[in-house]
């Protein structure tokens, strides 16, 4: 038998570097020889998750320790000030929200939309009002005082701070962040996303600061509201259109608001019914649905409403008809049956929609203040009603693109950014906009990190651009509530975690074919960033000059507002961009020599 001539065995190849993410986002591959190469971490985020790949942990131990940490983070700024703290006569938000408890526990439900006006009406949909009156009923058994009627105005007690601190985050962890866990789930289901990778992006969404800053800074229960609008989304990832529509309802129930969203959820409902063929039982179900959902919506209301009339309980001395009974026929007299009913829901919707408050309140980033105090163009020169239909007319234009795209191409990869440009244009465009409104289209915007290549520096610097802005803008309010700190705190922290500017580099030196920004998307950023850190230079060591005491608040308005329209034809050009109708129309093709590639299309 001849021996043999080769070696007795194969030798071992050696292995390839693991691959971290599917598109190599949060990774850079470095050499150190020619045979031997390394991955480091592409930002500081990634870096603290590093040792949970290596040993390959867990998502039930990963999971508890981001609830944990994010929860450390909203409890420290809950330590901080909040809105109107010891800031007679009116207070602020914070006293807003404590009198709808008061008011909700110790009056009649057919009182509730009636009662003194003047001071912190309600304002808002039912589902606040039932959400105060369990949380005012909780609070009751620790301290009837904090919600004494007419005695409790104006409180500061410390005391209440912590119930009322403790209130928003047990909200935000009973709705917000299971619904942000399921939509970010569902995302990565899409994309498929990795869960190592899901979980950095799901730290980065619930450390996000502008959330934070305003719930749990400034005082407000926003993130109940978006916790139902991650719902909604997460249900139409899954195909659960009927159960999206009942969530979406809810989010209409908590705040009107949420109203930014409808149009691209009501194309994108329509869409799937129309879509790849006319679907009438879909369509019949998600309208019952939604009747059904208003229906429950309301009927607390209007079961007290009967209570109270079989109690012959009146009204208040003050109260008035709303300006919507007006239109109703002449025969329904308040001897008419249904009178009381009809008057509670004309009432309630008279104090959800306050048009006579005005195009905007205080200064915010959007075209129109924009337009009238930076001179450009005074909008006293026009009437309320010209005002309000140029409004309708602005805004209907900036999102009729994307509302179309949704309903043409109802396809899941493009609702995020479809969601996000159309809240930019009620922001920029609407009526009745106040700084507080940016949340809602920053929420589909930093849900753009769990998609695919969301953690590229392209679509992760247009995130942090667009929630960093924001943050930038809501400053002066910030101030007015003493959270100066957390503001400056948060906002670095996030940057710096995320590579962003100004306390990161990584999205402004990877290159455009790596997935980086271009050259304008650079100049944009860096100009933008440089002219917020030097706003902020001046604003600390110069007073503005006499005559002109908002001169630092105008430049802050212009330059948020340009930087927020950058925003919507970014989101706008990157819906056209995934919903494919570039290639569809022949404008584009697809792969080198016109052949196509597969795309996905769910």
């Amino acid at each position: 038998m001849a021996p043999p001539t080769g070696p007795s065995h194969r030798p071992r190849r050696k292995p390839k570097p693991t691959t971290l993410s599917l598109n190599g986002t949060i990774t850079t591959t470095t050499s150190t020889t020619t045979n031997n190469r390394q991955e480091t971490p592409a930002f500081p985020l990634v870096a603290f998750f590093w040792p949970a790949k290596a040993s390959n942990t867990s998502p039930w131990i990963i999971l508890p320790s981001i609830l944990l940490i994010t929860f450390l983070f909203r409890w420290a700024t809950s330590l901080w000030p909040y809105s109107g703290h010891a800031k007679p006569p009116l207070h602020g938000d914070f006293e807003a929200q404590r009198h709808w408890m008061e008011l909700t526990i110790n009056l009649p439900i057919t009182h509730w939309y009636f009662h003194d006006l003047e001071w912190w009406g309600l304002d808002y949909p039912p589902l606040t009002a039932y959400h105060s009156w369990v949380v005012g009923q909780i609070g009751n058994l620790f301290n009837p005082d904090w919600f004494a009627l007419y005695l409790s105005r104006g409180t500061d007690d410390i005391d209440l701070k912590v119930f009322m601190r403790a209130s928003v985050v047990a909200s935000e962890y009973l709705v917000y962040v299971p619904a942000a866990i399921l939509c970010v789930r569902q995302l990565g289901k899409l994309h498929s996303i990795n869960s190592w990778e899901s979980a950095i992006a799901l730290t980065a969404i619930l450390l996000q600061p502008a959330t934070i800053l305003i719930d749990h800074g400034h005082f407000q229960y926003n993130t109940v509201m978006l916790g139902f609008m991650l719902a909604t989304l997460a249900s139409m990832l899954a195909g659960k259109l009927l159960w999206s529509s009942v969530f979406f309802v809810a989010t209409l129930g908590f705040k009107q608001m949420a109203l930014f969203y409808a149009p691209a959820v009501a194309a994108y409902l329509a869409g799937q019914c129309l879509f790849p063929r006319i679907d009438i039982p879909r369509f019949l179900g998600i309208a019952v649905v939604t009747l059904a959902s208003f229906a429950v919506l309301f009927f607390p209301l209007l079961a007290g409403t009967a209570l109270d009339t079989y109690r012959n309980i009146p009204l208040p001395a003050d109260a008035k008809p709303p300006p919507l009974m007006a239109f109703l026929p002449e025969n329904i007299t308040p001897q008419t049956r249904y009178h009381p009913y009809l008057l509670q829901l004309t009432q309630s919707i008279h104090r959800i929609f306050p048009f006579a408050r005005g195009l905007f309140e205080d200064k915010v980033a959007n075209i129109w203040c924009t337009l009238h105090s930076t001179h450009i163009y005074k909008l006293s020169h026009l009437s309320s009603t010209n005002l309000s239909r140029a409004a309708l007319a602005l805004t209907l234009t900036a999102l009729t693109p994307p509302c179309l795209l949704l309903l043409l191409k109802p396809t899941k990869p493009l609702l995020p950014y479809a969601l996000a440009t159309t809240a930019w244009a009620f922001f920029l465009c609407s009526y009745q906009v106040h700084e507080k409104n940016v949340l809602l289209p920053l929420l589909p915007m930093t849900l753009l990190l769990a998609t695919d290549g969301g953690m590229k520096p392209a679509i992760r610097a247009w995130t942090g651009y667009a929630n960093l802005l924001a943050c930038w803008t809501m400053f002066p309010l910030l101030v007015r509530d003493g959270l100066r700190v957390p503001y400056f705190i948060l906002t670095a922290l996030w940057a710096w975690l995320m590579g962003l500017p100004p306390c990161g580099t990584s999205t402004l030196t990877t290159s455009a074919e790596d997935g980086g920004l271009s050259w304008v998307g650079k100049t944009i950023h860096v100009a933008t960033y440089a002219g917020m850190v030097g706003w902020h230079v001046v604003e600390m060591a110069v007073a503005p000059p006499e005559g002109k005491p908002d001169l630092w608040v105008v430049a802050n308005v212009g330059l948020g507002c340009a930087g927020f329209g950058v925003c919507y034809l970014w989101c706008l050009w990157r819906s056209v961009e995934v919903s494919g109708v570039l290639y569809d129309v022949g404008i584009w093709k697809r792969g080198v020599g016109g052949e196509k590639k597969k795309k996905k299309t769910q």
